[in-house]
């Protein structure tokens, strides 16, 4: 009986699994989780944006986006205000508290990101990080900060 090899695309999937269960596990030290971690990012990355569309660019439902951005409201790291012209949605954007956390929480994720990639060599790191950048550049660019480019890191427009 031959073995199939496993996908791609089913390798990329439990090492995204096993990055998010880390991520999720060291930013609970900052009382965060991962999507209130990318309704920070997105709130910063574009002041303005809508749940929606920060939940639409980090890949998680609306209603993960909701919840989080609900808690990140009530600790005071992201206000809402109403759109200039649709009643119906409400604009993010962050505090400075919120800013210092996430500096914070940039660092976490810093951390994480070496560690698990600590088995590669720098020059297999580069590789990683630029294909990886091509495949989300094609399945959800929107998940990209524009600018960003694949040997950039996620830094705040200003």
């Amino acid at each position: 009986m031959n073995e199939q090899p496993l996908h791609t695309g089913y390798l990329a999937w439990h090492f995204a699994q096993a990055m998010g269960a880390r991520l999720e596990k060291d930013l609970r030290a900052l009382e965060l989780n991962l999507a209130q971690y990318n309704a920070l990012q997105h709130a910063e990355r574009r002041p303005g944006i809508s749940s929606a569309d920060a939940a639409r660019q980090a890949g998680i439902t609306a209603q993960s986006m909701g919840s989080a951005v609900g808690s990140l409201t009530d600790r005071g790291l992201i206000t809402r205000s109403d759109h200039p012209t649709n009643r119906r949605v409400l604009c993010l954007h962050i505090t400075p508290d919120g800013s210092r956390l996430l500096e914070q929480a940039r660092e976490v994720v810093r951390r994480v990101n070496e560690e698990a990639l600590a088995v590669l060599e720098p020059d297999e790191r580069t590789a990683v990080h630029h294909l990886l950048h091509r495949l989300v550049a094609h399945l959800n660019p929107d998940a990209l900060a524009p600018g960003d480019g694949p040997g950039q890191t996620h830094r705040p427009r200003r």
